[in-house]
């Protein structure tokens, strides 16, 4: 079966192709115009999605060698994302869908990340832990199967990418945080300050608002303002802020480990990026001699291969989706996470 999934859910517009279970393509257009406001600017993102769709869907298919006829299914994120940039994409998706008289796949972007590790050569073996770390979602899950998934936690109030960004332009170091975070931080002590981060009711959930103040309180009380960080401490707290988000994620994902019965961990999402949250995910793994899957770092971030493949796994499941489905901007409008 010849897949075609379409990703537009925020600022990344993406195709690729899945034939039989193996990805033949998958191309990514990035829309750098968001850089200079320090964040993505929906109806930019909207606009830069509707110019690209078709060359790039085009391109998937010449790449892949596959004609638009052979493609036996169409597969877009449905939510959640932003409402504009989701349209551009699960519109196309349905209209090709229809004119090429073959069946159509709703995806919950979210869902994509949770199963992009099924798309390295060493799988995840069910009932498998997952973290999702991503600029909109943290979320430790249990995923039992194709269509069962348990959340265990999320967080209640940032996620973490968004605690990266909002960091990283405190600092001054631009957008998007996390590379720029990652990069400053590089080779530095992590001691320099002390940046707690708050606890929870649900032992599972996150909270990254409250390390975000600690930052900003940090800053205030030793420099004033953020202006006035000597050059050489900038590194320093990007790194005390590095390293306690960091724990934070692994502390949670280490005290489910001890609490379900799983068979492997998978970290997804596009904070799993993070070149320090993979090692310490590494030393997690290690220590509870669990299978570790983190997908490469090409679907980290958003991409259609994702999509492909879990509107491929849902289509097999024999879930079956009409023309008048709607896009949905939210997590808990259209989702299988229970």
């Amino acid at each position: 079966m010849n897949v075609l999934g379409i990703e537009s859910s925020c600022d990344e517009t993406s195709a690729a192709i899945l034939s039989d279970g193996n990805l033949l393509s998958n191309l990514v257009s990035s829309q750098d115009i968001h850089n200079v406001f320090g964040g993505v600017v929906p109806e930019l993102s909207s606009r830069a999605h509707l110019q690209i769709i078709l060359p790039l869907v085009k391109k998937a298919l010449q790449d892949s060698k596959i004609s638009l006829n052979q493609i036996d299914l169409v597969a877009a994120t449905a939510g959640p994302g932003l409402i504009g940039a989701l349209l551009v994409g699960l519109t196309f998706a349905k209209g090709l869908s229809f004119s090429l008289k073959k069946p159509f796949v709703a995806v919950n972007h979210i869902e994509g990340h949770i199963f992009s590790g099924f798309l390295m050569n060493d799988k995840p073996e069910f009932p498998y832990l997952c973290l999702v770390v991503s600029g909109g979602h943290t979320l430790l899950l249990l995923v039992k199967s194709d269509t069962e998934i348990q959340k265990l936690g999320s967080t209640i109030d940032d996620a973490a990418g968004e605690a990266f960004d909002k960091i990283s332009k405190l600092l001054g170091l631009g957008y998007p945080g996390g590379p720029q975070i990652q990069n400053a931080s590089l080779n530095q002590r992590t001691d320099f300050a002390n940046f707690p981060v708050a606890q929870c009711k649900n032992e599972f959930d996150f909270s990254f608002s409250g390390l975000k103040t600690s930052v900003l309180r940090f800053i205030q009380k030793e420099y004033g303002d953020a202006s006035k960080i000597p050059t050489n401490d900038l590194p320093l707290i990007a790194a005390a802020f590095q390293y306690s988000a960091v724990k934070a994620l692994i502390e949670k994902t280490e005290k489910a480990l001890q609490n379900f019965k799983v068979n492997s961990i998978s970290l997804v999402g596009g904070v799993a990026a993070n070149q320090m949250l993979r090692d310490e995910f590494q030393k997690l793994s290690n220590r509870y001699t669990k299978k570790l899957v983190i997908p490469s770092l090409e679907y980290c971030g958003d991409n259609g291969a994702m999509i492909a493949y879990r509107g491929l796994k849902l289509h097999q499941a024999g879930i079956k989706y009409g023309y008048d489905f709607n896009a949905y901007p939210s997590l808990s409008d259209y989702s299988f996470i229970k």
